[in-house]
């Protein structure tokens, strides 16, 4: 895990994390999120809903863009200043969800970094959107 800095980036550079979502993760991030929607936890409930089954939060899949970031590209020390998010589809347990993110725009003036972010289940986009992230220049 290897911080890269401003200078060492490129436009089209990109990078990916994949994990399989299973129950404990739903659980575990109701538990810290505060978010108990019944349509993450009651089969019972989701049954009557459009999805007819549990389904993980939308913010438990757009957290492994956060992964990302900070463990691959930019990398270890950059800081997440904006994200956009639209969710395009639902994440089911037992998904495996890749977050991708790919370099858009680099400000060298604010050591900007500008990256479209995007994840998907089975090559079908559940999220996209794009992120903003500062990242150190190189010491001189």
């Amino acid at each position: 895990m290897n911080a890269q800095y401003f200078e060492d980036l490129a436009i089209g550079q990109s990078a990916s994390f994949a994990k399989t979502v299973t129950e404990a993760d739903i659980l575990m991030f109701s538990a810290v999120s505060g978010d108990t929607n019944p349509v993450h936890i009651d089969a019972e409930f989701a049954a009557t809903t459009l999805f007819k089954e549990r389904v993980a939060h939308g913010m438990l899949s757009a957290g492994l863009i956060s992964t990302v970031l900070g463990t691959r590209l930019p990398g270890p020390g950059s800081i997440y200043l904006s994200q956009s998010l639209r969710f395009r589809a639902p994440v089911r347990i037992g998904a495996t969800v890749r977050a991708t993110v790919t370099i858009t725009a680099l400000d060298p003036e604010k050591k900007h970094v500008t990256l479209a972010t995007v994840c998907t289940v089975a090559g079908k986009k559940v999220i996209d959107g794009e992120a903003v992230v500062l990242v150190q220049g190189r010491p001189a």
